[in-house]
């Protein structure tokens, strides 16, 4: 979240008054924790990213048409939906910073890591179009380091750890939990990669930093320092809770990326032979719970708005974080220049007609949620229908 203690000065027919803002109500209502804005990485590097992940997301979909069980595309939408959702909900990490669930875990122990990969780039790609909850120019960065990195290390991790063990085996829960934990550090520690090497390589005359400002001495432990303890321990929980909870609920949403198992659980279908009636509730309940996350005062480190260095308040939580190495006084002139590049219809999940900014944070969630069912299902649909027509090609 990029929220600030300060105040805002509204105009009026009748001269300006001063009226004081609360967390919530000034900058970002909401955020992620690895989602990169724009301006913040040079054009050499997000164009890099780019094109890295272009062809990167291709190849999974071609995996995605050869591997994916059709009749598991209603759980692409309710798990995309889910993710979406949660990652809304931030949290406080320390040092004036907040937080958030990834999720690529939970997409790849139900979805496998290709439709994994996939619906995860659907949501990373929802965010900033709409929402402006990453950049534009920087998504292909925010893809490779949460898409693609994150899901396929957490389902290596996983399918290392449970080994052969039964489905309903706690192992599973366990190397679910340690699954989560590592792909979320590992992507954490991507982005500080991407962040910290911005001013070695790109400054002014004056030898000040065109884009990022802040060295990877600064960058990997700012961002590591709360992944490794309450945002990966978060993930941990949430990832090996989830999976214990589909082990009593329906283990057919388990097999298809389990591999071999050791007993006769085996010979359970590959698609989710119930009706998904827990996890749409799961997400009923997260989309009631998405406005506490406007709730957690601080910014994502390294996720801070242009306007935010000529801010004395903002300027003062930057540093803090930032283990009180001073913020420049003014954005970083490529950073300026980048971060305007596009203006999403809804930023900051803040619908401008909505009034309410809990209300509005509602909104999107659930508008959010929607549109990512929406294009997970057309997705699966593409997918299914490639598939199709794959054998029949010349």
């Amino acid at each position: 979240m990029r929220t600030y203690y300060g105040s805002v000065e509204h105009s009026l027919l009748r001269g300006t008054i001063r009226t004081n803002v609360l967390p919530w109500q000034k900058g970002w209502l909401g955020g992620g924790t690895m989602h990169i804005p724009d301006g913040f990485l040079s054009i050499p590097v997000w164009g890099t990213m780019d094109a890295i992940a272009v062809p990167s997301v291709a190849y999974i979909a071609r995996r995605a048409q050869r591997e994916f069980d059709h009749h598991r595309i209603p759980l692409m939408g309710v798990m995309g939906a889910f993710i979406f959702a949660a990652q809304m909900i931030n949290f406080p990490v320390g040092n004036g910073t907040s937080g958030h669930l990834v999720g690529g875990a939970l997409l790849s122990f139900t979805l496998g890591p290709a439709a994994a990969s996939i619906v995860m780039t659907a949501i990373l790609a929802t965010q900033a179009l709409v929402f402006q909850d990453g950049g534009l120019l920087a998504l292909g960065a925010n893809v490779f380091n949460m898409a693609i990195a994150g899901s396929l290390v957490a389902y290596a991790v996983y399918r290392l750890l449970a080994g052969r063990s039964a489905l309903a085996s706690a192992r599973r829960v366990v190397a679910a939990g340690l699954a989560g934990y590592v792909a979320i550090n590992v992507s954490a520690l991507l982005a500080a990669i991407e962040f910290g090497i911005q001013p070695l390589l790109y400054k002014d005359a004056a030898g000040a930093p065109l884009y990022c400002p802040y060295p990877l001495s600064i960058a990997i432990p700012a961002m590591m320092i709360g992944h490794l303890t309450i945002a990966g321990l978060a993930e941990m929980a949430v990832s090996a809770g989830v999976v214990a909870f589909l082990q009593r609920s329906d283990l057919s949403l388990l097999r298809s990326t389990a591999g071999k198992v050791a007993e006769a659980a085996q010979t359970l279908p590959l698609g989710a032979a119930r009706p998904l009636r827990a996890l749409w509730a799961g997400l009923a309940a997260l989309m009631v719970l998405t406005p506490l996350g406007i709730l957690a005062a601080g910014s994502a480190w390294g996720e801070w708005m242009a306007s935010d260095y000529a801010n004395p308040a903002a300027r003062g939580q930057i540093a803090a974080a930032s283990f009180n190495h001073v913020a420049p006084q003014s954005a970083p002139r490529g950073l300026q220049r980048l971060s305007s590049v596009w203006t999403a219809p809804f930023a900051r999940y803040a619908p401008p007609y909505i009034r309410g900014a809990a209300f509005g944070y509602l909104l999107s969630a659930m508008f959010g949620a929607g549109l990512i069912v929406l294009a997970c299902l057309m997705l699966g649909r593409f997918t299914r229908s490639a598939a199709r027509a794959g054998p029949e090609a010349p």
